[in-house]
């Protein structure tokens, strides 16, 4: 028998065309777009991390009154800290620096004194603050302003039942200590307290709240 010839396979078309290369036209290269890295986050940035603790540890220090110990760490922070730090740490520089200027200087007025204790209330260093206010209680204890004074403190540090006895003799002293309390937002730990309302709200003719208690 004859063998048959096994057709041959012809190759296909895709096959027999040969791959053409795309040339980029003349005198420009391609270059591959760069994925742009992700930027940190500043909180995952240890020099922003060092930053904030030396900042924290600052805020600590004035409150110690060891305004040396922060002086030195706002001034790193002021010159050369994260924006964000910055302008909070040039202004606890300013305070150190004031509290450091006083601290060799005696006081000539009472509302010197005073302003001295606002200082200190301000920077969070209440224990100093409570000792000057006793001690100018004991000595200029007719100064409305002192009470009042003395009052903020008791109420920004919890002490309610102390507060509203100091504010109310502020009040006594000097009846414009009642309008002055009512927008003072540092009385706002006692605003929902219905004394507090009382004290600053009194209806006309009615007693005093503290004294129709026997306070």
């Amino acid at each position: 028998m004859k063998k048959k010839l096994s057709a041959k396979l012809k190759p296909s078309a895709s096959k027999s065309k040969k791959k053409q290369m795309v040339k980029p036209p003349k005198g420009k290269m391609l270059e591959m777009k760069k994925t742009p890295s992700p930027k940190p986050s500043p909180m995952h940035d240890p020099q922003f991390a060092q930053a904030v603790q030396n900042y924290e540890t600052g805020l600590r220090a004035m409150q110690e009154r060891k305004f040396d110990k922060a002086k030195t760490l706002f001034q790193k922070l002021a010159s050369a800290g994260p924006k964000e730090l910055a302008d909070r740490a040039a202004v606890h520089l300013n305070a150190c620096n004031q509290q450091l200027a006083r601290a060799n200087v005696s006081f000539k007025t009472a509302e010197e004194h005073y302003d001295y204790v606002v200082s200190l209330m301000n920077v969070g260093d209440y224990v100093t603050a409570r000792e000057h206010l006793e001690g100018l209680v004991g000595k200029h204890g007719k100064a409305d302003y002192i009470w009042y004074g003395f009052a903020v403190l008791e109420c920004l540090t919890g002490h309610v039942e102390e507060s509203l006895k100091k504010l109310n003799e502020a009040i006594k002293l000097n009846p414009s200590n009642r309008f002055q309390a009512r927008s003072d937002t540092d009385f706002n730990n006692m605003a929902d307290d219905p004394r507090f309302t009382e004290l600053l709200y009194p209806e006309p003719g009615a007693p005093d709240a503290w004294q129709s208690e026997g306070r």
